[in-house]
């Protein structure tokens, strides 16, 4: 164990907490045990199985059953006058937070200083560690361990780190489901199944909540998209989606994890705004999941006063960036007093708010601990940040035993053109590291001095342009700029729209392309450092010219396109060819022209931003082509020529996922994919590795590639573990958490009403079927199926048995299942046995051929068996009865498959649930 982690722990108040989370960590579905078999060998019943479930954990281990700081939090409200209790109920705009409550000095009330923390703490004061704190891998990676302990281990120095920068509020976890592939948060999350969502969420808050920090489970609720966040996107969706895959994770989360506060989404469900949806907040949230905490709105994301505080919204966070807002609206600061004093909102309302909030600031230490600025312990974070990394890499192909590299390689190129930096997503969730390891430096250090490791780039860099929907960009090989040397185009960035005076900025941009308003917001942009940085002063009035000439490579016939908002001009040879008119949405406009190879035309490409986006002010724009069959950019080229010359090549891919826009595909950007083409064939040992927020399309370029390595956003240690993982010195054990489809049309999710909507609404027409289970109820066969992961071991499945016990503090019963794995390789490795149940024995409504019901993992050496018990969730026994409003499992036999993944079914038998006996 770290010593970080022994003074983390050394430092806790929360001893009961602690001890919940020990009796849950042997309770937990990662953790291997023995059955004990229940004598009576009778059937659970539909009772027994949800009673179990419910009483898991029993209340008085938990900060909201404190009855202590319940009777504080009441004497303390005594004391307050109205306009204190309302200014506890929305937050300041406050530069050095994510978000911010300021400090009631009368009373004593410490402010709430929130940190941004999917995946780690966002620092934003600078005076504090530089704002450097510990980057580790993304949620969705971590979700790829299915290892709840490491969940709890993740959220507790995610914690650590915010108490010991100033926060005493994280704003984590994200337990969205990742129902559209190309969704631009994803990475945020833990994925598309519920249950796995909602076990890795609980144990990040308990994580979190052991130290004198509170957790905030988000974004409340149907929240799957980032097209239309901000201008009023609805899910429209029916009572059985929303309860069984949205909200189950919450259900999870609140019921093993126990946050002291939640955050309400963007968007709108079913028409209403989900930060003034009282069948969402009051019904489902409060009353149904008997959530304690406080609900706050996201940046932005409150849209009245007296709806949103009747239906359940407690602290109302700023923003009004919105273009439906004035600047400086507070829908709860004077408008809530004027309300309360008129009658429409009763102080009874106002009272719970604040109750809501007090009660976990005093349980969880925030009066009696306040957050301590201290150094943080870089070195050894860093290295919990590579174990995470290096249990979270998913080995999605290995063919002909491609991996590990031997020690007979003498040589690797390594190519792509951020394998020499890390990589992680954009938005509210992107961490300044406190250091960083590439892919390349991971690979150099561990191959040593006997080994010879050579890189290029292969590509040019990848910036937010990548989500503007289109062709590629012109590549900078065939682009040289109006003025100076090398390739690319002269750009000059206006702070006015009609290109007068001075540039702010007059530089050479390696192409045409720009995705302005959020993406550039400091601190959130997530382009490559290979990309001269374009200024946030560009959102508003701007305009941009690039400048230069294009190089034809071939003969033939070349369609040049332009993808943006605002008005745009492209002029070839000085006539204009394309000419936009004003847009706020993307729009795209191509024409086709015939070059001669080797023929040299003059480029200017104009944009202005005389009509911004509906939900941003920034340009967007991007100078794209579809060259003629064969075209190939020397970059890639060049990459082929090192490969050749390699005993081994690997190839370092990437994405852009961020907060604010969703990917317009599933392809690799900026011809990517043409160079992992072109270096597989000049090397037939040629590694993929794959640094992404989520699944990329493989199914065109990977025929000819032996190894492909999907490693996320692995933090700020991932080069270290990508080569721990080449190189053999881990095995890999990561399993998806999500579906990887063989293209972005071949999902339940594919149609345009679906994602991303026609007009606002965005129909879930698929229902429960989301992620695997609608691959599997709609016969559509993905590139690789949820819960797939290889290793470099072997292992052998036997010895299926059911059982049922007793539940946890002997209420109800529990069903759990008993199977022997054997490793039947070479080297020690680890399994994730995953248990699936479905269809349900019901004919009322459709259920799932397959739904997650339990895992187990089990590290074994080369040739050891073991029995490893898998617990179930009763929950994915039973289908939410709309009539009835609650959970329903049906008696009868229940089909029960195991294996290694949703698709790699080892063992197959069947459960008997018997049938409830009315009183």
């Amino acid at each position: 164990m770290h010593s970080s982690t022994i003074r983390r722990q050394g430092r806790r108040r929360l001893m009961l907490i602690a001890a919940a989370s020990t009796a849950l960590l042997l309770a937990s579905p990662t953790v291997a045990g023995a059955a004990n078999d229940d004598p009576g060998g009778e059937a659970a019943t539909a009772d027994q199985l949800l009673a179990a479930e419910a009483y898991a954990f029993p209340p008085g281990n938990w900060w909201d059953s404190s009855t202590s700081d319940k009777r504080r939090a009441a004497a303390l409200l005594r004391q307050m006058t109205l306009e204190e209790k309302v200014d506890m109920l929305h937050g300041e705009i406050n530069n050095f937070f994510g978000f911010y409550n300021a400090p009631i000095d009368r009373l004593g009330i410490p402010a709430l200083t929130m940190a941004d923390g999917p995946a780690g703490t966002r620092i934003a004061n600078p005076d504090v560690n530089g704002q450097r704190s510990t980057q580790l891998p993304s949620p969705l990676a971590l979700a790829a361990t299915w290892n709840a302990q490491l969940g709890e281990q993740y959220g507790d120095l995610a914690g650590s780190e915010a108490f010991d920068t100033g926060h005493n509020v994280l704003l984590s976890p994200a337990v969205d489901i990742a129902r559209v592939a190309q969704a631009g948060r994803a990475f945020e999350a833990y994925g598309e199944d519920p249950l796995l969502s909602g076990t890795m969420g609980a144990a990040n808050l308990r994580g979190i909540q052991s130290n004198p920090v509170v957790g905030d489970i988000k974004h409340y609720n149907v929240y799957t998209q980032e097209t239309n966040r901000l201008a009023g996107g609805n899910a429209v969706i029916d009572e059985r989606a929303l309860q069984e895959i949205y909200t189950r994770p919450y259900a999870i989360g609140i019921r093993d994890g126990h946050p002291g506060s939640a955050m309400c989404a963007f968007n709108a469900v079913n028409g209403v705004q989900a930060c003034e949806n009282g069948e969402l907040l009051n019904k489902i949230l409060k009353e149904q999941l008997k959530f304690q905490g406080w609900v706050m709105s996201d940046y932005g994301a409150t849209h009245s006063t007296v709806p949103a505080v009747l239906n359940g919204l407690d602290q109302e966070m700023p923003g009004n960036f919105r273009p439906d807002q004035q600047p400086g609206t507070c829908f709860f600061c004077g408008p809530l007093i004027d309300a309360v004093n008129a009658g429409q909102v009763p102080m009874s309302r106002i009272d719970d708010a604040v109750t809501r909030i007090l009660r976990p600031m005093f349980a969880l230490g925030l009066f009696d601990n306040p957050p301590v600025i201290q150094p943080l312990p870089e070195a050894e974070h860093g290295a919990e940040a590579r174990s995470i990394a290096e249990q979270a890499m998913v080995l999605l192909k290995n063919d002909d035993g491609a991996l590990p590299l031997t020690g007979r390689v003498g040589s690797i190129a390594v190519i792509g053109a951020d394998a020499d930096t890390v990589v992680q997503g954009g938005g509210s969730s992107q961490v300044k590291p406190t250091y960083t390891v590439s892919p390349l430096e991971g690979i150099q250090a561990r191959a040593g001095s006997g080994v010879t490791v050579n890189h290029v780039a292969g590509s040019d860099p990848v910036t937010s342009a990548a989500l503007v929907p289109g062709p590629d960009p012109i590549p900078s090989d065939f682009l040289t700029p109006a003025t100076g040397t090398g390739n690319g185009l002269r750009a000059e960035y206006f702070l006015n729209l009609d290109f007068s005076g001075t540039p702010e900025l007059d530089r050479t941009d390696p192409y045409a392309g720009i995705y302005g308003g959020f993406f550039l917001f400091s601190g959130f942009n997530a382009a490559s450092p290979h990309f001269p940085a374009q200024p946030q002063s560009v959102n508003g009035n701007s305009s941009i010219r690039w400048t230069g000439s294009l190089t034809a490579p071939v003969d033939g016939s070349y369609e040049l396109s332009i993808v943006a908002t605002g008005s745009s001009t492209l002029y070839l040879d000085g006539a204009p060819i394309i000419q936009t008119a004003p847009s706020t949405t993307p729009q795209e406009t191509s024409v086709d022209v015939d070059l001669t190879a080797g023929s040299v035309h003059e480029l200017r490409a104009e944009n202005v931003n005389d009509a911004p986006s509906a939900t941003d002010n920034g340009p967007v724009f991007k100078l794209g082509w579809v060259p003629p069959d064969g075209v190939v950019a020397p970059q890639a080229l060049a990459a082929a020529d090192l490969a050749r010359n390699a005993q081994a090549a690997v190839v370092v891919v990437r994405d852009y996922s961020s907060e604010g826009g969703d990917r317009p595909n599933l392809n690799l950007p900026n011809g990517q994919e043409e160079v992992i083409r072109q270096v597989a064939a000049a090397n037939p040992n040629t590694v993929v590795v794959v640094t992404s927020g989520a699944g990329v399309e493989t199914s065109s370029w990977e025929a000819g590639v032996p190894a492909i390595l999907q490693a996320w956003y692995g933090g700020q240690e991932q080069g270290n573990a990508i080569a721990n993982i080449l190189f053999g010195d881990v095995n890999p054990s990561g399993k998806l958490p999500i579906t990887v489809p063989t293209d972005e049309a071949s999902t339940p999710v594919s149609s345009p009403e679906q994602f991303p909507g026609v007009g606002l609404d965005q129909q879930f027409s698929e229902g429960i079927f989301v992620g695997y289970r609608g691959y599997e109820e709609y016969g559509i066969t993905p590139q690789y199926a949820f819960g797939h992961g290889l290793s470099y071991t072997s292992f052998d499945y036997s010895k299926l048995k059911t059982s049922t016990v007793k539940g946890k503090n002997g209420v109800g019963k529990q069903l759990k299942v008993d199977v022997t794995v054997r490793n039947s390789g070479s080297v020690a490795g680890r399994e994730t046995v995953q248990v699936y149940v479905g269809p349900l024995p019901t004919r009322e409504v459709p259920t799932a051929a397959k739904a997650l019901a339990g895992w187990a993992q089990v590290d074994l050496q080369p040739g050891e068996r073991k029995k490893v018990t898998v617990t179930l969730s009763a929950e994915s026994l039973s289908f939410w009865d709309v009539d009835r409003d609650r959970w329903r499992t049906p008696s009868g036999d229940v089909p029960l498959f195991v294996g290694s993944s949703s698709d790699d079914i080892r063992l197959t038998g069947d459960l008997r649930i018997g049938r409830t006996v009315q009183q």
